[in-house]
């Protein structure tokens, strides 16, 4: 095997209105700008140590995502606390933006769109010593907030 990648560099996304997304992802996602310029913008998330972990580019034709079409199914960012998942989920829910919540076992998961109607998923992992059964499987089920911030919550 010539090379193993270790993870997500940065994504870029195609937008309808370039100016609109960039509001949609500083706002709700609190991502800072680092490049606006020549009708483009690149985001940076919460770590300085990464350049850019999004970039906005204008779409050819500035038309929006067909959900369940070809192409990208979704995009997916960690929080690392289910304290954090929650307040994304009400961040979420204020900006019109959430479509969804699931356990998926060891990670749980917050589903939303943004203005160009492309997916995302907000992701909480749980302690690698607690994925149990979770290991090899691929579950989904309901989001059960109360259990999981009773046993993952700053107490």
């Amino acid at each position: 095997m010539g090379f193993t990648v270790s993870k997500l560099d940065h994504a870029v996304l195609y937008c309808s209105d370039v100016a609109k997304s960039k509001t949609f992802y500083t706002g709700v996602f609190g991502m800072k700008v680092v490049v606006d310029a020549q009708g483009m913008c690149l985001l940076r998330a919460g770590s300085d140590e990464q350049h850019h972990d999004l970039g906005l580019f204008p779409a050819h034709h500035g038309e929006k995502a067909t959900r369940g079409g070809p192409g990208l199914f979704h995009l997916a960012w960690k929080v690392n606390s289910i304290d954090e998942l929650a307040e994304a989920r009400k961040v979420l829910q204020e900006a019109g933006a959430l479509t969804g919540e699931s356990s998926h076992g060891a990670t749980k998961s917050l589903y939303g769109v943004d203005p160009d109607n492309n997916e995302f998923e907000i992701a909480y992992t749980i302690p690698r010593e607690d994925w149990g059964q979770w290991e090899n499987s691929g579950i989904v089920e309901p989001l059960d907030w109360q259990a999981e911030l009773e046993k993952y919550g700053n107490k």
